[in-house]
């Protein structure tokens, strides 16, 4: 682990020069424990990569969404905050990591998000609990569990929302010093404390309408 007496991070690259950044580890664990939901029309954002791992042959279409048409996997380009254009109540579920956290109206964004479902459909969302300024990626954000529950239940209703807290003291420190999770190991990752989440993550249900 080295000296933690230091004025400078180890690495300024979130662990990826060093081998898997340590969020991954709870946002992969998080997709993997609820695959089941990733099924039928999906939408993920940037591309399809956690789509197709996750969902399998349970997917019948994926659309991929950004802000920017630069991006040449994009099927669907929007400003999730104010996106009228984007049809309603179109997917079976929605996979949303690690971008909140751009995006200045963070409601305006869950707004469209829950639109897009349809109803029963599942948003799986993940965003950073311990995170650096991020100014060379425009990161705005971080957050805690309570403000997730918050943003979330301006729409869904609160019995269909589940929060996961990933993360524990070393994990955050290790993170915000871009040490990797190989340097770390499964044990270090595996203890969660929630008073020092590296990832918030969130599953929320659309409800059915009531005729």
């Amino acid at each position: 682990m080295g000296d933690f007496r230091r004025l400078t991070p180890i690495s300024r690259s979130s662990g990826r020069d060093r081998g898997t950044p340590v969020d991954r580890y709870y946002i992969e664990r998080f997709l993997e424990d609820n695959c089941s939901d990733i099924h039928g029309r999906v939408l993920e954002i940037r591309d399809d990569t956690y789509s197709r791992r996750y969902g399998g042959d349970r997917i019948h279409e994926v659309e991929v969404l950004s802000k920017t048409a630069d991006n040449t996997e994009a099927t669907i380009v929007a400003d999730l905050s104010n996106a009228p254009q984007i049809g309603s109540d179109q997917f079976d579920a929605i996979i949303f990591t690690q971008t909140l956290q751009f995006i200045y109206d963070a409601p305006a964004a869950i707004d469209t998000l829950y639109r897009l479902l349809k109803p029963g459909g599942v948003l799986l969302m993940t965003v950073p609990g311990t995170t650096s300024a991020g100014l060379a990626i425009a990161e705005l954000w971080s957050f805690t569990e309570r403000s997730v529950r918050a943003l979330l239940n301006g729409q869904f209703n609160s019995h269909d929302i589940t929060t996961t807290v990933g993360g524990n003291v070393l994990a955050a420190v290790a993170l915000l010093e871009g040490l990797s999770q190989e340097e770390l190991g499964v044990d270090a990752l595996e203890y969660l404390d929630p008073d020092y989440p590296v990832t918030i993550a969130a599953r929320a249900i659309k409800a059915h309408r009531t005729p």
